[in-house]
């Protein structure tokens, strides 16, 4: 397989980060995860999102998991999240990522507080001077702001994004963003609405659900941006009960728990994260083994 020409395009997995069974980071763990996405048809890895537990993470383990996965695939195949409450960390953390060899990074808006336009602004030109591209991340549910597609005209404008994970969940967007930013990059950022953001123009997927099934969901994508909608359809019904769990707040405990019925380490989480209620669990359980008895791997 070869490198994407940029960093996001394609299937970037925002990986899971194993733990053991005292929450300590499985460093080993991770590179193997890292190597077997990649052999497993995915293009790329995004570690430190949320999906990776960063919030939880010392900084010396957030630059070693940095650092791990370059190692396992290669900094061309790496795209951090630098989210931090302050603009000079997540600068740091930008920079941090450059000198491991990444070449890209991905970030949030400001989330200590709802931040207004120009201080989203003045956010992304500080984290822009680490000299990496910068691929903003919308996600206005857990950051209460809002990367509006005028704001992002606005960011790409002046230099500052070279794309965005969109994941307000509401596909009409990506046509107003073609509108007011020709250029700017729209990657998918909710699994649940892969299929109609890859429709209307996505050029890459930053992916949940690839931690546990990577061959059928890198075979959605791929039937998908071939508008082979006869093969993508089947695939985007039969994964739709795993997928939408990406968009609840439960969703690194429901993609840990599929990985592990997979057959891969999914594993605890830090607190503040508890374990699914038994609803949950039974939810996910279920679909995850329809998924694997249907052969979908």
């Amino acid at each position: 397989m070869t490198t994407p020409v940029k960093p996001w395009h394609g299937v970037t997995v925002a990986t899971a980060l194993p733990l053991g069974a005292d929450l300590s980071v499985d460093l080993d763990g991770y590179a193997e995860h890292c190597r077997w996405l990649v052999a497993s048809g995915c293009d790329g890895v995004v570690p430190n999102g949320s999906l990776g537990e960063y919030q939880t993470l010392t900084p010396e383990e957030r630059a070693s998991v940095v650092e791990t996965a370059v190692a396992a695939v290669g900094g061309d195949r790496v795209m951090p999240g630098v989210a931090a409450y302050g603009a000079l960390e997540a600068r740091r953390w930008a920079e941090q990522a450059g000198e491991a060899g990444c070449r890209a990074v991905m970030l949030l808006p400001p989330n200590a507080y709802r931040a207004d336009d120009r201080t989203v602004v003045e956010h992304y030109r500080e984290v822009a001077r680490a000299g990496l591209p910068v691929v903003a991340y919308n996600n206005p549910f857990d950051t209460r702001v809002d990367l509006t597609p005028r704001l992002l005209a606005t960011l790409h404008a002046e230099g500052l994004i070279a794309g965005v994970k969109e994941f307000s969940g509401d596909v009409r967007r990506i046509y107003e963003i073609a509108e007011l930013a020709p250029g700017l990059d729209v990657l998918a950022g909710a699994d649940d609405v892969l299929l109609e953001l890859v429709t209307a123009g996505a050029v890459g997927w930053v992916a949940g659900f690839p931690n546990a099934l990577p061959e059928s969901t890198v075979a959605l994508y791929r039937a998908a941006v071939a508008g082979d909608t006869a093969t993508a359809l089947p695939l985007y019904r039969a994964l739709h009960p795993l997928l939408r769990w990406d968009s609840r707040p439960v969703f690194v405990q429901a993609i840990k728990l599929s990985m592990d019925l997979a057959g891969r380490n999914g594993g605890p989480c830090r607190p503040p994260r508890l374990g699914l209620d038994p609803e949950q669990e039974a939810a996910v359980r279920a679909a995850t083994e329809k998924a694997l008895a249907e052969g979908l791997r």
